[in-house]
């Protein structure tokens, strides 16, 4: 057992000088998986506005809403990972990306 915990808070301690990239790979590959939905919503939402607005809004969702949002989330979710100590760090990251598998399969 105590290699088992010894092991989780090596693990965890080691994420945790890499926080930051991490919560940026889930941030992307959130906004992969969930992108098509939200374009498909914002489609239907603009569908009856002109050509040039709707070019410039998808524009404005994907360059600007996209990238604000990793720019700011991120930092949010790396700080929120940061709360969980050297015991539980490895197994929530571990099970958020197993997780984020599942999803991604059944999509």
């Amino acid at each position: 057992m105590d290699l088992l915990l010894d092991l989780l808070a090596t693990l965890s301690r080691w994420s945790r000088g890499h926080l930051y990239d991490i919560s940026l790979a889930i941030m992307a590959t959130l906004f992969v998986l969930f992108g098509p939905a939200i374009n498909d919503s914002v489609r239907r939402a603009i569908s009856s506005w002109n050509f040039i607005l709707r070019t410039l809004a998808f524009v404005l969702v994907c360059a600007i809403g996209y990238g604000l949002a990793i720019i700011f989330l991120t930092p949010w979710l790396a700080q929120a990972l940061a709360h969980f100590n050297n015991y539980t760090l490895a197994p929530v990251l571990l099970l958020v990306f197993f997780l984020i598998g599942v999803l991604a399969d059944r999509g």
